[in-house]
């Protein structure tokens, strides 16, 4: 056990010192409103207009772009956390990898000025119950997160320790409506079975996420979520459980000021033929930290640590203990695409379970397209 010992051990230093040196996303105060719309209206109205839908075409030098963000749509800017806006407004359109026709405004307004000027354009969405950007904390690699998204996610798990095999996901979600989210998740197998490598699609999940509860004041968000998972896999070649299973869970998500963050998921798998497959329940836990460059408006690094626990509803069952170390990057300047490799480590009833090498690449195309965002 010295290598995942070791594991953990580097994450949480990771984690202590990226508390010693993390930027506060959650905001630290109150932006004065009034002046951050004396300051728009001076420098920012004659490009993006009084109303913040963008100035007429007519009376702009420029070509819009695709991009040209419209800041009364809700759906637009509150995915987005305000240190964001704030890197877009202090380094300009090409620091994020937008349109340079974005100038900076660095030397030109204080750091307050700016976060100013992001409070008065908070006021262009006028409905306040769309969950905020701060709250769409890191994507663990196991612990689902309580956010809705517009992103697609490509995951794998090889087995690093027991029989060969590798399980791939390929994942979708999209947002729709204010609080919504739906998933379809697609897993492919392959595993070495008597020496013979052998490969299928397992059983494909379709879910549905509603957002119960989201406060930026508190840092708190809580959803839901009901899955379909049908039996698309072959069960004879261990690819997929024989039958329909009913997946629930509740999703809650806490970001602190210092920046750090924890994730809990709590769920019930229900197959419908309980003779073919047990009933089960399980608890996910997250926990991290975000640091980044340019106090927290250049690349950003979340190490977290998950413990993961399963236990099938039968008689004399024993719960499945996991530990988790991973580290996520932001690979785009956009950050639209990131990054994230672990370690699942057994921690109990280690007979038979894997050591896994787990990573994903996870694509937010709600941000922009995959050739956009890296210049």
């Amino acid at each position: 056990m010295g290598g995942p010992r070791r594991a953990v051990a580097i994450v949480l230093c990771l984690l202590l010192s990226a508390a010693l040196a993390g930027a506060q996303f959650l905001p630290r105060g109150k932006a004065d409103v009034r002046a951050g719309e004396r300051i728009y209206k001076s420098a920012c109205a004659a490009c993006h207009g009084q109303a913040g839908s963008g100035a007429s075409p007519e009376l702009t030098a420029f070509p819009r772009p695709r991009t040209f963000p419209d800041f009364t749509q809700c759906s637009q800017t509150t995915s987005e956390p305000d240190i964001f806006w704030k890197a877009m407004v202090a380094h300009g359109g090409r620091y994020r990898g937008f349109s340079q026709i974005m100038p900076a405004f660095s030397e030109a307004l204080t750091p307050e000025q700016i976060s100013d000027v992001v409070g008065y354009l908070r006021t262009f969405c006028r409905n306040p119950h769309w969950p905020r950007g701060e709250l769409n904390l890191p994507r663990a690699l196991a612990t689902e997160k309580a956010f809705p998204e517009n992103e697609v996610v490509i995951s794998s798990a090889v087995n690093a320790r027991g029989a060969p095999g590798v399980e791939a996901h390929i994942i979708h979600e999209q947002r729709f409506g204010v609080k919504n989210q739906i998933e379809i998740d697609v897993p492919l197998n392959f595993e070495d079975q008597d020496h013979t490598w052998r490969g299928g699609v397992g059983d494909t999940t379709l879910g549905l996420k509603r957002v119960m509860f989201s406060s930026l004041r508190s840092g708190s968000i809580l959803s839901l979520q009901g899955s379909v998972i049908a039996p698309t896999g072959n069960r004879s070649r261990g690819f997929g459980s024989g039958t329909t299973t009913f997946e629930t869970f509740a999703a809650f998500d806490q970001l602190f000021r210092n920046n750090s963050f924890v994730q809990f998921q709590l769920g019930a798998d229900l197959p419908r033929h309980t003779d073919i497959a047990p009933q089960s329940l399980f608890i996910n836990t997250a926990v991290g930290q975000t640091f980044g460059a340019d106090h927290g408006m250049g690349r950003l690094w979340s190490p977290m640590l998950e413990f993961l626990a399963r236990r099938d509803l039968v008689d004399a069952a024993r719960t499945d203990w996991d530990i988790l170390p991973q580290m996520q990057v932001t690979i785009s300047r956009r950050q639209h695409i990131r990054g994230d490799l672990g370690v699942r480590i057994p921690a109990s009833n280690t007979a038979g379970r894997p050591v896994q090498l787990m990573l994903y690449l996870l694509w937010d195309w709600g941000d922009g397209r995959l050739n956009e965002g890296w210049r």
